[in-house]
């Protein structure tokens, strides 16, 4: 008989056989709030009919056009629907399926552009599996872990984790920022370093968001010494953070901006946007891919670029944010064991700590599994996986909120609760 690898492990015991906006219908019957929306996929909800719509009707016209052989309509109108609301002056776009595959092709294109070979990377985040990604990515070595060498030409450097050091955010700015000129001093030079590439929410890293302060910084030394400023909003970017892009919040502009994950509502596409001028020095033959720019895919982008701004989930990811917010902070005011809740708009996690304020994980995966008998479904990050996080679609209502909240304590309660004593000690 023939199975699943064994480390394909689900996060929770569902087995999901339909999916409605916020809500997964598992195979027992039960309908289950779902604030994972497929790893921040599903931005406009499970199922939306707009995009379902799309995606079914773009099936019985054309299912895969490959985009280096034939041009068709479905990618014409994505470039142009992308045009809206990318950063003014991205104008010029590459597609390929997978958040990996893009910041591979973000780094190809900022080394062939630059002619340099390093890239800079900020200590947490997370930028895929595959070979070159995974050297890119320090949230967590099982992602990087057993299969070395990985790529060379990676320095890292740190990011502004405030609660980690134990400092405010000025003072883990102020630090990350000189760490970075020294490392330009000491390791890899303004003339060896093609780009930086930062998420503008640490995701796997623990749901950490830079500064703007961090963020400026980065513009300037990038403006300073020639190198590129690349953004990954994989999992910050169509409105995830209450504004359209991640970086939005922090008054920069990138060289090259790096989306995926929410931009389909679950169809795999992803893709690379940069000033014109910048892609064209991409060598000749360094840009393809044979399911890239898929035209279902890109049908499904389209209509869900246009819900997002039909019906201004940017402005409600920001609004439900706060409200949940609101609540998770309520919670950790009542429970010692955790001691951060941070994030931005739909992106927030809680961070579980012991008694000595380290990191606990264990604490963590049980209020992760007791939220799935309260019928929420929730995802763990951070290095230790201590952080639950929590990402629902930004469809989400106050009704659907509430109840969210109203789970998450209970599971908190549940989890945290003391393990009763041995039967021989009563």
């Amino acid at each position: 008989m023939t199975s699943l690898s064994p480390h394909l492990r689900q996060a929770t015991p569902v087995v999901a056989v339909r999916g409605e906006g916020v809500h997964l219908f598992g195979e027992d019957g039960r309908r289950y709030l779902d604030f994972t929306a497929g790893i921040g996929v599903t931005s406009t909800g499970h199922c939306h009919p707009r995009v379902v719509e799309a995606a079914q009707d773009q099936v019985g016209r054309l299912v895969h056009g490959q985009y280096t052989t034939v041009m068709h309509q479905p990618l014409r109108r994505l470039v142009g629907k992308l045009g809206e609301v990318l950063p003014a002056g991205l104008d010029s776009l590459f597609f390929v399926n997978s958040g990996s595959e893009a910041v591979e092709a973000a780094l190809r294109l900022a080394r062939q552009a630059t002619g340099r070979p390093n890239v800079l990377v900020c200590h947490g985040g997370f930028h895929g599996r595959t070979v070159a990604a995974a050297a890119m990515t320090t949230s967590g070595t099982r992602f990087r872990s057993g299969f070395s060498p990985l790529m060379s030409g990676v320095v890292v450097t740190p990011f502004p984790t405030a609660y980690r050091y134990g400092w405010d955010e000025e003072t883990a700015t102020r630090f990350a920022l000189k760490e970075l000129d020294y490392t330009l001093q000491t390791i890899s030079s303004p003339a060896d370093t093609a780009a930086v590439i930062v998420e503008p929410v640490l995701g796997e890293g623990g749901y950490v968001p830079a500064t703007r302060a961090f963020m400026e910084g980065l513009r300037e030394r990038a403006d300073r010494h020639g190198f590129l400023l690349i953004l990954d909003e994989v999992q910050t970017g169509v409105g995830r953070t209450g504004r359209f892009w991640g970086h939005d919040h922090f008054g920069v502009t990138p060289d090259i901006l790096i989306t995926a994950k929410g931009l389909a509502s679950g169809f795999p596409l992803s893709g690379i946007a940069a000033p014109e001028e910048l892609m064209a020095r991409a060598w000749p033959g360094s840009q393809g891919g044979t399911y890239g720019a898929n035209a279902v895919a890109c049908a499904a982008a389209c209509a869900t670029l246009d819900v997002v701004r039909d019906e201004k989930l940017v402005e409600n990811a920001e609004a439900m944010g706060a409200r949940l917010r609101q609540g998770l902070e309520a919670v950790a005011d009542r429970t010692p064991a955790i001691g951060d809740v941070r994030g931005l708009g739909l992106m927030l996690g809680s961070e579980f700590v012991d008694a000595d304020g380290g990191p606990d994980p264990e604490t963590a995966a049980r209020v992760q599994r007791a939220a799935v008998d309260e019928g929420l479904l929730l995802l763990l990050c951070g290095a230790w996986n201590q952080v639950v996080r929590m990402i629902p679609a930004l469809v989400i209502d106050e009704t659907a909120v509430d109840a969210g909240l109203q789970a998450w304590a209970s599971a908190v309660e549940a989890g945290t609760a003391p393990a009763p004593a041995p039967a021989s000690d009563r």
